[in-house]
């Protein structure tokens, strides 16, 4: 899996999707979004998680479904997720500097556009933290991102900086 190039200077607009809110993923969220994308995607990436929560700014944002419920909007306001349901996530500055992922996305919010917002948030955010290119590490749905983003496949660049991760 080739590492992709993109040029984050004349990025496509960020994207809406209706019902869902994509943000920065806030401090007290770290344990509650570390837990769900360990039990949907695995402990590696929960640790690039982990790693994105550290930084400054936050490199992680999250898209959270909205629940419509009746009475009061949330019965535990100090509840991370208690007025929505997280769905998906996306890193930058994770395994490396000026490296975009992990990303993931429920099944069920897939081909929804959740993953486009998801992406072109973290994008602009990196550009505006001042990079000029973004790298996407490993890439396994290369026609998801030459969807959303002109990329340039990276000759040479399998496995790249995981070679020789510890499995």
């Amino acid at each position: 899996m080739a590492d992709l190039l993109v040029k984050l200077y004349g990025l496509p607009p960020e994207r809406a999707v209706v019902g869902v809110d994509v943000r920065r993923a806030l401090p007290p969220e770290k344990h509650a979004v570390g837990a769900w994308v360990g039990t949907m995607f695995g402990p590696r990436w929960a640790s690039e998680g982990s790693v994105a929560f550290s930084g400054h700014p936050i490199g992680c944002h999250i898209a959270i479904a909205r629940v419509v419920r009746p009475g009061p909007a949330s019965p535990d306001p100090g509840e991370p997720h208690s007025n929505g349901v997280l769905i998906g996530f996306a890193c930058w500055d994770a395994t490396a500097r000026g490296f975009f992922g992990p990303e993931g996305v429920a099944d069920a919010w897939r081909r929804k556009g959740v993953g486009a917002a998801l992406l072109l948030q973290c994008l602009h955010a990196m550009r505006a933290y001042g990079y000029g290119y973004a790298i996407i590490g490993g890439v396994g749905p290369k026609a998801f991102y030459e969807g959303v983003v002109p990329v340039l496949e990276i000759p040479g660049s399998s496995p790249g900086i995981y070679q020789g991760l510890l499995r």
